[in-house]
């Protein structure tokens, strides 16, 4: 029986599978650890503390999304089309490093500098420096090479586990809501251990390690990694920006930045569980363009999401209730208009780069997240100048934003679908 599983993992489809699983792991566990404490965080900090937490966690999302500079798509593919070449990789390996340790100078300096200037961040500098740590250090990770190598099992299963014991330290040390420090603390902990251990078997066990680079090889790859960048940050950012508007907007001290918080995280967290289906087909869909796999995708998991979703739409408040304890009652009524993301995120991650650069319209996946966020900042522009925007308006454009970029993606799919039946390998 081992040797029948043996032989289907060497089959690309099964690499895929493995790879896919182990992507899972590594992503998700970030999420679902840290999800796996909110029930208790929510309990010892309370709405409001869960408040403040939660606005600190998005605006990391802005300086990690900042400092990865979507190197984890632009360096997972150089790595796939040249794994074979150790050279290569030693050089992609230390430029993308050089890269995001400047990037994360520098975002430091515009963390600072924003807290001079925005009233709601004031005299903050010192508590989001001590997120921005853990952020910077996660960020260092070089997942980007284990993805683009399909080898993900050895990286996940350590980090995996360095996670969980960080996690535990929240239950330990984390008594009340003065103590929220330890939350960030811990975190940076358990990220700076994981990449250690990361770079220490890229050069044990893959035989890639840092060396010197030359100023236009680091330039080379921020310069080819930027239009993934622009795509990654209007995805990403549009969603982290209701939290910090809300908490510009809303009254000091008010509890719906703890219900938009907690229902964002929900959501966040789901997301996170079906983005690494898409990152795992990324690379493979670029060397095999196998579309007949994306269908039967779509085709399995995309009605167990509909039920899913349709479960949670009907128990939302009492879900929050359950999860979160009873002070968040009313995150139920966010939760609700923020679903529609939960349904088409994943159809519109694999249309994205998955299908749109396997057949040479990479362009598309770019513009289709330019032009939803375009309309979700035209939509808080209304809702702020009508006076209508709170936390579920703010929920209610996430999901129209997200629905927006699936159907211009389905759209640009449908326009050249010909190219279905191709190997096309260049933009156009």
């Amino acid at each position: 029986m081992f040797s029948k599983i043996k032989k289907l993992m060497r089959k690309k489809e099964g690499v895929l599978a493995w790879n896919t699983l182990m992507l899972y792991l590594l992503t998700f566990s970030n999420y679902f650890l840290s999800l796996l404490v909110v029930p208790y965080e929510t309990r010892v900090l309370g709405d409001v503390g869960y408040g403040v937490l939660g606005v600190a966690m998005a605006i990391m999302v802005y300086f990690q999304l900042f400092i990865d500079f979507g190197f984890l798509l632009s360096a997972t593919e150089e790595v796939s089309r040249f794994r074979q070449d150790r050279q290569r990789l030693n050089v992609v390996l230390s430029a993308v490093t050089w890269c995001k340790l400047a990037l994360c100078g520098l975002s430091l300096l515009i963390l600072f500098v924003l807290c001079q200037f925005i009233g709601a961040w004031k005299g903050k500098f010192g508590f989001y420096s001590l997120f921005f740590i853990g952020t910077a250090i996660n960020a260092l990770l070089p997942d980007f090479l284990y993805r683009g190598l399909e080898k993900m099992s050895a990286i996940t299963i350590r980090t995996v586990c360095i996670r969980a014991f960080s996690t535990l330290g929240i239950f330990l040390f984390l008594k009340s809501a003065e103590d929220v420090w330890v939350i960030p603390v811990l975190t940076a902990i358990g990220n700076l251990v994981a990449v250690f251990v990361c770079f220490l078997d890229a050069k044990k066990r893959l035989g890639i390690r840092l060396c010197r680079v030359k100023l236009r090889d680091v330039w080379l790859r921020m310069k080819q990694s930027s239009v993934f960048f622009l795509s990654r940050f209007a995805t990403t950012a549009y969603s982290a920006l209701n939290t910090v508007i809300l908490d510009i907007v809303a009254p000091t001290n008010s509890p719906v930045r703890g219900y938009y918080a907690s229902s964002d995280k929900l959501m966040t967290t789901g997301k996170s569980a079906l983005s690494p289906i898409s990152d795992s087909l990324y690379p493979y869909m670029v060397k095999n363009h196998d579309y007949k796999l994306v269908k039967k995708v779509l085709l399995i998991l995309e009605p167990l999401i509909l039920v899913f979703c349709a479960v949670i739409f009907v128990f939302a408040s009492k879900f929050c209730v359950l999860l979160f304890g009873e002070a968040f009652a009313p995150a139920g009524d966010v939760l609700r208009v923020m679903l529609p993301t939960a349904v088409v995120i994943l159809p519109s991650y694999i249309c994205g780069f998955p299908m749109l650069s396997s057949m040479g319209l990479a362009k598309h996946a770019n513009y289709s997240t330019v032009f939803g966020s375009i309309i979700h900042i035209i939509n808080l522009a209304i809702l702020y100048f009508t006076g209508n925007m709170n936390m579920i308006t703010l929920g209610a454009a996430m999901s129209v934003a997200e629905a927006l970029i699936l159907c211009y993606r389905l759209v640009v799919i449908w326009r050249h679908r010909d190219r279905l039946k191709e190997n096309v390998h260049v933009d156009s």
